[in-house]
């Protein structure tokens, strides 16, 4: 896709789209049909999902994503990686981890005829730029570790289209591992920088001033990295998306117990009630981690929950979300 052809999209049917919302419930499923399925890098599978009559798909912004039902009944987010003015497709790309659960390695065993079943889209990660946002800001740095360049190929489109002062690293193990490199090398060659390897985060930072903010996605000792050096590096706001359950922070322990089997666990003060009960009943349902998606939610039948998740449509008083929820005191969940 080129450059040229997106940013012809103009302004107005855009910017209509970037204002931040909350995460809302979305109750609506799709079944799509899998019209091409290619390696976009090493291990890295790219999808095109259409609708199988042709109709046109629900919209979504740049940062959204999409809740895939694999085959085998998990249930895992990716990014949607297209166009958003194309209703008719969309795009994801996965990367292969043979012990990250199941769900990649599914994808990459999906061939173009394939039917899915697909919930969304949904945006936990908008590009608020230029709504909501202060008012010195002048440019927009994207840092893209890996496969995180997913989340954030639609927000460098949609900056390219609006004429905004952007610039994207993009780090990779080597060029081989990293995808969409070719439509990338098509922007402006001042915009991109290519880093192998560990860069030094003040590389990576260097094109950050105190009118810059900054959008991250990418793995989370990397983010952690980036966040650190942040703490003291002047820049005008900090948005990100990490690929795994963030750290718990200030927790108490407590103890679950299970209503319905029998038994319970400990959860220490720095692990989640998820990764607890997980120790105990491996099956449990889960798939974001972060607090938005609902698959692990569990009805309360006794006790507090101190409640840490992001989406308001899950606060409910009798229930918990295991991978980010903590319990007041001991509680005892419907498992």
């Amino acid at each position: 896709m080129a450059w040229l052809e997106t940013a012809v999209a103009g302004y107005a049917g855009i910017a209509s789209r970037l204002r931040t919302r909350d995460v809302v419930a979305v109750d609506r499923e799709l079944r799509l049909t899998v019209t091409r399925a290619e390696l976009e890098a090493a291990d890295v599978m790219g999808l095109t999902l259409a609708d199988p009559g042709g109709g046109l798909l629900p919209e979504w912004t740049p940062g959204a994503h999409l809740d895939v039902v694999l085959p085998s009944g998990l249930l895992r987010q990716y990014s949607l990686c297209g166009d958003p003015d194309d209703r008719t497709e969309y795009r994801i790309a996965v990367r292969r981890l043979d012990s990250g659960g199941g769900g990649s390695v599914e994808i990459h065993g999906l061939q173009a005829g394939a039917q899915i079943v697909t919930r969304g889209p949904r945006n936990a990660f908008p590009f608020a730029y230029p709504f909501f946002a202060r008012r010195d800001i002048r440019k927009v740095a994207f840092i893209a570790g890996g496969i995180g360049i997913t989340a954030l190929l639609p927000m460098i489109r949609t900056a390219a289209a609006l004429g905004i002062d952007w610039s994207l690293t993009y780090v990779g193990r080597d060029e081989s591992t990293m995808p969409f490199l070719a439509e990338l090398r098509e922007s402006p060659v001042d915009r991109l920088r290519l880093r192998y390897g560990v860069p030094a985060v003040s590389d990576v930072l260097a094109n950050v001033d105190a009118q810059t903010s900054v959008y991250f996605c990418g793995p989370p000792s990397f983010l952690d990295d980036v966040r650190d050096a942040l703490d003291t590096h002047p820049h005008a706001g900090f948005h990100f998306e990490r690929f795994s359950a963030p750290p718990v922070v200030g927790g108490q322990p407590f103890a679950v117990r299970f209503g319905r089997s029998g038994g319970g666990v400990d959860v220490p003060a720095d692990a989640s009630a998820l990764a607890a009960i997980r120790s105990v009943l491996p099956d449990v349902p889960y798939s974001c981690q972060q607090g938005f998606c609902g698959t692990c939610r569990v009805d309360v039948l006794e006790g507090t929950v101190g409640r840490r998740g992001t989406s308001q449509f899950l606060d409910r008083s009798d229930s918990m979300l295991l991978c980010v929820d903590r319990a007041d005191s001991d509680i005892t969940i419907d498992l």
